[in-house]
């Protein structure tokens, strides 16, 4: 009984009957030490389980490591399932845009921003009343609401309390009757100035104001969009100064990011621009922190840098130039409706063949419009047939077009007296030749659709002599009206007003008619179009203008391109299927993010 007590003190097992023992090896008679007996056991045990492997097959074996494995696997997964099943990504703040712009900035101020450089930094810094949001709709931005008198000539416009400006400074009404009253004052030379003339404001209080208007105008809330200045800034600044002060490259505005700091080169040219989120922001902080933005002359030296991996967006890519970018995987292309479109403008006044009808027609009748958007526009863009653009401004009812055939073209000419060919196939009447002069620009892709023209029409006897001009020749040749045809865009607004491209009194510099189009039921029709306010009537009336302009031919409508924007994968959140101009696709930008965090649902 001692040794089994002996047992008990020193393994925590119960007391041995001799049966056991003797089950065990370990006779209680003996002199054995039942320690040695245990240990020979349990290394018996484990030589069996050692043999474990030598008896099983490769194939059980890898079978049961599998089975083991997955065991494993699904036990350690339960924390993680259940984790991403109660949780949801969102956006979270952090990260970095690196962009690349065409151009350099001059003068980041709503009343003087001309190029697309300019335009984008003050979409990004300033904000206005309304805005375009990603479905192209006007909706509140500084304004919190507004309301459209009886008699539709006067807006009351509600501003949100407590919004700040970038250093602080709360934004008021006095800040929008300070931008508009130097935007309506010629000494400060505003472009902006034209869509202003006639308008009176009344300041209700700090956040009411009255816009008063002469006569009804149907576009008026497109007006609304213009950013405002913070008049703290800039109201000790002369008009001769205006264009000149440090505000220009430096602004302060109410926008979703601030200036930081700008960098320029040994020339003294500005090749980077930093922003950062602003605090201030009146909807809440951007979700990423920094826009750091770097500034080519041409889209070829900022496709360049992208290859070289100096930016991860760029601000514009032309369809030819799509196919020029390494690393596609990490870009996301976006194919962006905007309201723009090319066409040949005919000027009858410079030219005695164009002044012709039949032979406006048989242009148009020898134009392929879908081989210029397959070959020019890679597809990115859609054939157009007048002034309104159908796709963009949702017209059910599809407008009379020419579509092509050449056959119809040389029967058109045959008729009007071009009967005869010369040596090199051009068609005569007389012994007038069909020759036409093309005036446009030297960008590559105009110049590409100009050379596609002059084979689509040579090929009806008509021999079209190209001329590409640079920008600042070109403007003045339209300022002067003098071409004879032009190869030419114009931009809209998303509600646009036909009156200042296509009444006869625009004819002339200031004004954009083009064509030279002189009409008087049209230009009636424009009249009454502009004091519409009902987006349906107005649109009646404009569709009735349509008509009118397709028939008389004033000038050939080509193509509506897509604003192509390409930007890293890593942006996320962009929404915008529709934008005004360029500088819109940063519209909703405060709602962009790179980074992310899990959150419980």
């Amino acid at each position: 009984m001692d040794k089994e007590k002996q047992l008990d003190d020193l393994f925590g097992i119960p007391t041995l009957t001799e049966r056991d023992a003797e089950k065990m090896g370990f006779n209680p008679s003996s002199n054995d030490n039942l320690r040695d007996v245990l240990n020979k056991k349990k290394n018996g045990l484990r030589n069996r389980f050692k043999l474990i492997p030598r008896v099983l097959s490769k194939k059980e074996r890898c079978l049961i490591l599998g089975l083991l494995l997955i065991i494993l696997g699904s036990l350690m997964s339960i924390p993680i399932t259940i984790y991403y099943h109660f949780t949801e990504s969102t956006a979270a703040r952090g990260g970095t845009i690196e962009e690349g712009f065409i151009g350099e900035p001059r003068h980041i101020n709503p009343l003087l921003s001309q190029s697309d450089a300019d335009r984008d930094l003050v979409k990004l810094t300033y904000s206005g009343l309304l805005k375009y949001n990603s479905e192209g709709k006007l909706v509140p931005d500084l304004a919190k609401s507004y309301e459209i008198s009886q008699d539709e000539l006067n807006y009351t416009v509600h501003l949100r309390e407590g919004i700040k400006w970038h250093d602080g400074t709360t934004l008021k009404a006095d800040d929008i009757i300070f931008t508009i009253g130097i935007t309506q004052n010629q000494d400060y030379s505003s472009l902006q100035r034209i869509n202003w003339q006639g308008v009176e404001l009344e300041k209700i209080n700090d956040y009411t104001i009255v816009f008063k208007l002469r006569n009804k105008y149907a576009q008026f809330l497109n007006n609304l969009t213009l950013p405002i200045l913070p008049q703290h800034k800039w109201e000790n600044i002369k008009p001769i100064n205006f264009a000149l002060s440090e505000l220009n490259l430096k602004p302060i505005g109410s926008g979703p990011y601030r200036f930081k700091k700008l960098q320029k080169d040994k020339s003294g040219h500005i090749v980077l621009y930093e922003l950062e989120a602003s605090s201030n922001f009146y909807d809440g902080q951007p979700f990423i922190d920094k826009v750091r933005i770097k500034f080519y002359e041409s889209e070829d030296t900022l496709i360049n840098a992208y290859n070289k991996n100096e930016v991860g967006n760029l601000s514009f890519v032309s369809s030819q130039n799509l196919k020029k970018l390494k690393f596609r995987q990490r870009l996301v292309t976006e194919n962006i409706k905007m309201p723009r479109y090319f066409g040949v403008f005919f000027n009858q006044n410079q030219s005695k063949i164009l002044s012709d009808k039949s032979v406006r027609l048989a242009l148009a009748y020898a134009t392929n419009k879908e081989y210029l958007i397959d070959k020019v526009l890679e597809n990115n863009g859609i054939a157009i047939n007048s002034p309104i653009l159908e796709e963009i401004f949702e017209v059910n009812q599809k407008s009379r077009k020419y579509d092509y055939d050449k056959e119809q073209a040389l029967e058109i000419l045959q008729k009007a007296g071009w009967d005869k060919k010369d040596e090199n196939g051009i068609l005569k009447k007389g012994d007038d030749r069909l020759s036409i002069k093309l005036t446009t620009s030297t960008w590559p892709e105009l110049a590409t659709v100009a050379q596609n023209l002059k084979e689509q029409w040579s090929q009806v006897g008509i021999e079209l002599e190209i001329e590409n001009l640079p920008p600042s020749v070109l403007q003045q040749a339209i300022r002067d009206r003098t071409y004879q045809m032009l190869l030419f865009g114009e931009i809209l607004s998303l509600d646009p007003d036909l009156f200042s491209l296509w009444h006869s009194s625009q004819k002339r510099d200031p004004g954009l008619n083009l064509g030279l189009y002189d009409n008087k039921n049209a230009d009636v029709i424009l009249e009454e179009a502009r004091k519409t306010l009902n987006p349906g009537d107005r649109l009646n009336k404009y569709l009735e203008f349509q008509s009118l302009v397709i028939d008389d031919l004033p000038a050939l409508f080509l193509y509506s391109p897509h604003y192509l924007y390409s930007h890293s994968k890593q942006i996320k959140g962009f929404k915008n299927a529709i934008i005004s101009t360029p500088a819109d696709r940063f519209s909703g930008i405060d709602s962009w993010y790179i980074e992310t965090r899990r959150v419980w649902r």
